[in-house]
């Protein structure tokens, strides 16, 4: 196509933005800038090729590349914890680059607080704490499998959850999310969302994931797959006593591989800071570790040790 018709259809200033580069003062610039990114190649006779690269990340409406139209982001908001009534719909337009802070925003404008009551004071919090968001939206758009057609990232925000699903399923074990080295079928959306600031290829975005949800007391995130699709969830604050057992013992998991990924141990003493335990209820927290233990999800990392001392790590450590 001729420069006019890719400077009609690419979100170029949005680019340049998220570079933190000038926008050039001439055509040639701008179309030299987003070829050396290969959001653009050079054609025949002076035309130009806009990329599947360049389309799905700074496309003005995805809907002008046809094989693109359907794998635009999907939010739904439903009524209650089920998808029997709708409440709202929405269907991105643009780009995944150019839409993401406004999808973001979008996405926790819809969310209701959770209020906190604490020394004489109360305080309106996010129910899901936004970096969370951030890192699954990121990771849901970089590792969906583009090969499979007629479908895209979707989140769906329920009453006390809320669902990611991305086509395609992970290149590891969803129990291995945490520790696992970075893979991504998508290295190019991968490493040029890096330099925009929207995501990191060091494989720490579960690392934080996880790390938030500890950090608000927020039962452990849940990643599963389907037979196509990989899926994450995040749950709304529910007291301890309020978890059932899969909850906890899945929440002290989590505890685990996150301390083990920061090269650290899970304790008693840790696990009581992680759900809030009060220190004179330490049995608590060791009949939550002796469930973990005999789901064979952790394992005492000195036998030795005396009960009080004892630390834990993940079983496939």
């Amino acid at each position: 196509m001729s420069s006019d018709e890719v400077l009609r259809l690419l979100d170029y200033p949005t680019y340049f933005d998220l570079m933190k580069i000038p926008l050039p003062e001439s055509r040639d610039g701008i179309l030299s800038s987003l070829k050396s990114d290969d959001i653009i190649t050079s054609g025949k006779g002076g035309h130009w090729d806009i990329t599947n690269l360049g389309a799905v990340l700074f496309a003005k409406k995805l809907s002008d590349f046809r094989n693109l139209k359907r794998k635009a982001v999907r939010v739904v908001q439903y009524k209650g914890e089920s998808r029997v009534k709708t409440i709202r719909e929405q269907e991105g337009t643009k780009g995944y680059a150019s839409a993401f802070e406004g999808l973001i925003g979008f996405i926790t404008n819809l969310l209701p607080s959770n209020e906190v009551i604490g020394q004489a004071l109360r305080s309106e919090v996010p129910m899901f704490p936004e970096l969370a968001i951030r890192e699954l939206i990121a990771n849901s758009i970089i590792h969906q499998d583009f090969h499979i057609s007629g479908t895209g990232p979707m989140i769906e925000i329920f009453s006390n959850r809320m669902e990611i699903t991305n086509p395609g399923l992970p290149l590891v074990k969803p129990d291995r999310f945490l520790d696992s080295p970075p893979k991504s079928r998508n290295e190019g959306i991968a490493s040029l969302m890096r330099r925009i600031g929207i995501c990191e290829e060091r494989g720490s975005g579960v690392d934080k994931v996880v790390f938030e949800t500890e950090l608000y007391q927020l039962p452990a995130p849940i990643f599963e797959t389907t037979d196509e699709h990989t899926r994450s969830v995040l749950f709304a604050h529910r007291e301890l006593r309020e978890m059932d057992k899969e909850d906890r013992i899945r929440a002290c998991y989590m505890h685990a591989c996150l301390k083990y990924v920061q090269r650290n141990f899970m304790t008693n003493s840790s696990l009581r800071e992680r759900f809030g335990i009060a220190e004179k209820n330490s049995a608590t927290a060791s009949r939550i570790i002796k469930e973990t233990v005999e789901a064979s999800l952790i394992r005492p990392y000195d036998e030795g040790s005396g009960k009080k001392f004892m630390k834990y790590v993940p079983m496939w450590s």
